[in-house]
């Protein structure tokens, strides 16, 4: 990949405490940090937190869920799923938010090697869960202070479910800006009432099959730009699910109450807080907004300008959230088809993004601030921040101060945990952080599968970087101008 020279400082360069903060001053902007961190044992990242339901959480360090793109063509874990969530169980993070977006139907994949559970995949997910729980014990000798679920998803509008890598979308309205942008032509359908109500039964019947085989909880993922979340933003669609936001959480409300006339099992959500317009590159290949006629309104925890933040329907969303007896909620943002930069900081995109428009920072910093918010109007939820990666060695410092702060219960570790897995055991013990298994947002684990690989961290694990496909990611990268 032709990739131009970073616009700006990298967080490697900033070398001292006194660095990181000088540099957040010349971006105007702000973290919480401490410059000095606590010793082992006295850092509240290893305090235990309990639930209402009585299951007890060893320390704030949540896994947060991730993808391979590496199941077969039935939904069935591989040799390399297996490795991730056997990384997964050794991080030392007590939480593991769902390991990664499983679908509930074929049609609902987000491509064609996405784990799928049911009935026939049974035997297999109550394996990676056992094995997940006998791997952690065999290291920390106990489990009782772990806390595994699974997250159920359907891809919706991104669903590219078969072999032929086509999409295959799932809509529940005509966007005014993505259908254009995913060259969806007029007429296209939009899912009925019907269909979503079986979508509905789909995911009962999944979290049944979640707690069969073992897993604490389920997450019925409302983020980043799949089905649960497209309908969050549903206003101009018409019947049962569209329109009001009562309607418009009646599919995750369905879903609940079925869940509680069945298994019972702990419901989660992972939800996009917040979200933009679409962003394109411009001529040197730095994200812009896509230009609009009007006012927009198909951001949710977002104004009409398209690029600001209004939490009103958040927040009551979140008090449904409450009266469904949702205790857990994970915070992102945005979606990594259309705004990835507000999703994952990252200094260098991946193939199919664009430039940052921002310094990286900003964004985790806007992530940390709207969960804070969250947290204080809702302290009684049980509230995992995302979004940490980007800041590296600084990231122990930061994810301290927020939880002593009471800005967030949890701090969750996606991109992280590819490269460098043990980095919260790391962190709770007061070791020196291994600065080459550091993630430093290069993106090649979302390059990879946006040209159909397997993804995984090609960079700085030597598993990938030895596959066949660690070479063809390098040539094909050169190809591309960034």
């Amino acid at each position: 990949m032709a990739k131009s020279k970073p616009r700006f400082t990298r967080v490697a360069q900033l070398k001292s405490p006194q660095d990181f903060i000088e540099h957040l001053s010349t971006i105007e902007t702000s973290l919480p940090f401490h410059e000095q961190l606590n010793p082992p044992g006295e850092s509240v990242l290893g305090k235990s937190l309990t639930l209402k339901t009585g299951e007890k959480i060893g320390n704030r360090f949540c896994i947060l869920p991730m993808e391979g793109w590496d199941g077969t063509a039935d939904g069935l874990p591989t040799e390399h799923t297996k490795r991730r969530w056997h990384n997964f169980a050794i991080s030392g993070a007590k939480l593991l938010w769902g390991c990664e977006a499983v679908a509930v139907n074929r049609e609902g994949r987000a491509n064609p090697n996405q784990l799928m559970i049911n009935r026939g995949n049974l035997d297999a997910f109550r394996k990676l869960y056992t094995d997940v729980v006998a791997t952690h014990e065999g290291k920390f000798g106990t489990s009782d202070d772990l806390l595994v679920g699974l997250q159920l998803t359907h891809s919706g509008r991104f669903a590219i479910p078969d072999l032929d890598r086509a999409r295959k979308p799932k809509i529940l309205y005509r966007h005014s800006v993505l259908d254009k942008k995913f060259n969806l032509p007029e007429g296209y359908p939009v899912l009925s009432d019907e269909e979503i109500d079986n979508l509905v039964a789909d995911f009962v019947k999944a979290a049944s099959l979640a707690k069969e085989a073992g897993f604490q909880f389920v997450d019925v993922k409302h983020c980043h730009g799949y089905l649960g979340h497209e309908f969050l933003s549903a206003k101009n669609r018409d019947g049962k699910y569209g329109g009001s936001l009562k309607n418009r959480m009646r599919f995750l409300t369905s879903i609940v109450e079925g869940i509680k006339a069945t298994s019972n099992i702990p419901v989660a959500v992972r939800l996009s807080a917040f979200d933009f317009v679409p962003y394109k590159k411009n001529d040197e290949n730095i994200g812009i907004p896509e230009t609009l006629a009007e006012g927009y309104t198909e951001a949710f925890g977002g104004d009409t300008s398209g690029i600001g933040i209004d939490l009103t329907e958040v927040f009551e969303l979140l008090e449904y959230f409450e009266e469904l007896g949702i205790e857990m909620v994970c915070i992102t943002a945005g979606s990594p088809y259309y705004v990835p930069h507000i999703q994952r900081p990252a200094i260098f995109p991946p193939s199919d993004g664009y430039l940052p428009p921002e310094d990286p920072l900003i964004g985790v910093a806007r992530q940390i601030q709207i969960t804070h918010e969250i947290k204080k109007r809702f302290p009684n939820l049980v509230i995992v921040g995302s979004a940490y990666s980007y800041l590296q060695e600084w990231l122990p410092h930061v994810a301290e101060a927020v939880v002593e702060e009471d800005m967030a219960d949890f701090v969750g570790l996606g991109r992280m945990v590819l490269s460098y897995p043990e980095m919260p055991e790391d962190i709770l013990k007061g070791s020196t952080l291994v600065r080459g298994k550091i993630c430093r947002t290069f993106s090649d684990c979302t390059t990879a599968p946006r040209i159909g690989m397997i993804s995984g961290c090609f960079p700085l694990d030597s598993y990938y970087k030895k596959m066949p496909e660690g070479k063809l990611l390098k040539e094909y990268k050169k190809g591309i101008e960034l």
